[in-house]
């Protein structure tokens, strides 16, 4: 018992100390003299840090705390609804849908891991055509089929944001939308210290890093284009991963939304052996959580993968109310999301990246639950064998959008 008390001192002391060290820090970034005859760069760059001190200090208070994995339950049948339930939608409601809906794509990745240089979402899919090109085609075709105007949003990061603003010109004669905007920048910490890594706001980029798409909700907020799509009537976020060539809008699942009054629905499908690190919604202490395999303690991660147990996984598809975001994010309700520790390594030494899963605010909105979709929603490209499966003839694209090819056979 004493010695607990003297490591609890111990921890107590050391994060007192790397909260300090990192406030001085970031006191020293923000009154940068780079910023002289910047003020609207300073206030931008400040409202970052302060997000970032916001998720500094709650892994400080958090990093001793652990899940009880005695009070970790699968989700139970109200929690997740399938997909064959939903009711179905005629025409004239799909009209009023689609004038309430925008559609966004998490746009941060860049394409090293398939040897490609640059943003993923234009590296060529099929036919010539990128991820964007696709996902341009399929709101195109939206808006003409039923007379709407859904907007494209784009949430790039640092290291995807220029070389996407390029690539977008050539879709300013399509009819279509787009908005961008970057997520935020947070500085890497030293493992051993906890102290940011950078010494200057104009740093290398290795010295940052971009926080995970949780960053999703205050990033579109602090950009204006949240509230500009308020103000333009629009009510519902489409959001996915830019690779995902399965997630189209589907007009069920929105209609549900509706009908059910829900903030937030996520996409969850049936688990396989393929799938067993994917983060899986479970119930905790009365909530419904997002359970990422990052938080799983050693000993239980062989059960968290287990598909008999937790039988499904998030698809990082999900819709979200624009007035619930604004709500969240105003009341500060996103405060104690998940932190997520990434460890790297920066020349030869450890270093910490925090992160935030978005699929991790699902607690934090009224009413939210997951739909259990068909696998066909999820069809990420994560590597060059998933893109060469995308480009053999099991496919073919139609508006857009990557359909089974009708002229293969099939085994029934």
């Amino acid at each position: 018992m004493h010695l607990r008390t003297i490591s609890m001192e111990y921890i107590d002391l050391t994060s007192e100390a790397a909260v300090s060290e990192t406030e001085n820090v970031l006191k020293i970034l923000e009154d940068s003299p780079e910023f002289k005859g910047k003020e609207a760069e300073q206030a931008s760059f400040k409202q970052e840090m302060k997000g970032f001190r916001m998720l500094f200090n709650r892994f400080i208070t958090t990093r001793t705390q652990k899940l009880d994995w005695s009070k970790i339950k699968p989700p139970s049948g109200d929690t997740i609804i399938p997909f064959d339930k939903l009711p179905k939608v005629d025409k004239e409601h799909i009209k009023k849908l689609a004038s309430k809906l925008c559609i966004l794509k998490l746009n941060g990745g860049l394409g090293t891991t398939m040897g490609c240089v640059g943003p993923k979402s234009v590296i060529e899919v099929t036919d010539g055509q990128n991820f964007l090109d696709l996902t341009i085609k399929q709101i195109k075709f939206l808006n003409k089929e039923y007379e709407c105007q859904v907007p494209l949003i784009l949430m790039n990061s640092f290291n995807t944001h220029e070389d996407t603003l390029n690539v977008v010109q050539k879709y300013k004669f399509n009819k279509v939308d787009v908005l961008t905007f970057n997520q935020s920048r947070y500085p890497r910490v030293w493992k051993e210290t906890l102290a940011p890594v950078t010494q200057s706001p104009s740093s290398r980029l290795d010295d940052w890093y971009p926080p995970g798409h949780g960053d999703l909700y205050a990033s579109i907020s602090n950009s204006g284009i949240l509230q500009k799509l308020i103000d333009q009537g629009k009510e519902y976020l489409f959001v996915s991963n830019v690779d995902n060539l399965g997630a189209t809008v589907d007009w069920q699942i929105l209609a549900h939304m509706e009908q059910s009054g829900a903030e937030y629905i996520m996409e969850v499908t049936d688990k396989t052996r393929s799938d067993v690190k994917g983060g899986t919604l479970i119930e905790y202490e009365g909530k419904v959580k997002l359970l990422e395999i990052a938080q799983v303690p050693a000993s239980k991660v062989e059960e968290f993968k287990s598909i008999k147990k937790f039988k499904i996984f998030n698809t990082n598809n999900m819709w979200v109310s624009l007035s619930a975001i604004k709500r969240v994010v105003e009341n500060n309700e996103l405060s104690e999301m998940a932190v997520i520790r990434n460890d790297k390594s920066l020349d030869g030494k450890p270093i910490i990246q925090l992160e935030t899963a978005a699929g991790a605010a699902i607690e934090f909105f009224k009413k939210s639950h997951g739909i259990n979709v068909p696998r066909s929603r999820f069809l990420p490209v994560k590597s060059t064998s998933d893109l060469f499966l995308i480009q053999s003839d099991l496919y073919e694209v139609k508006n857009g959008c990557l359909i089974m090819n009708p002229k293969r056979p099939f085994p029934g």
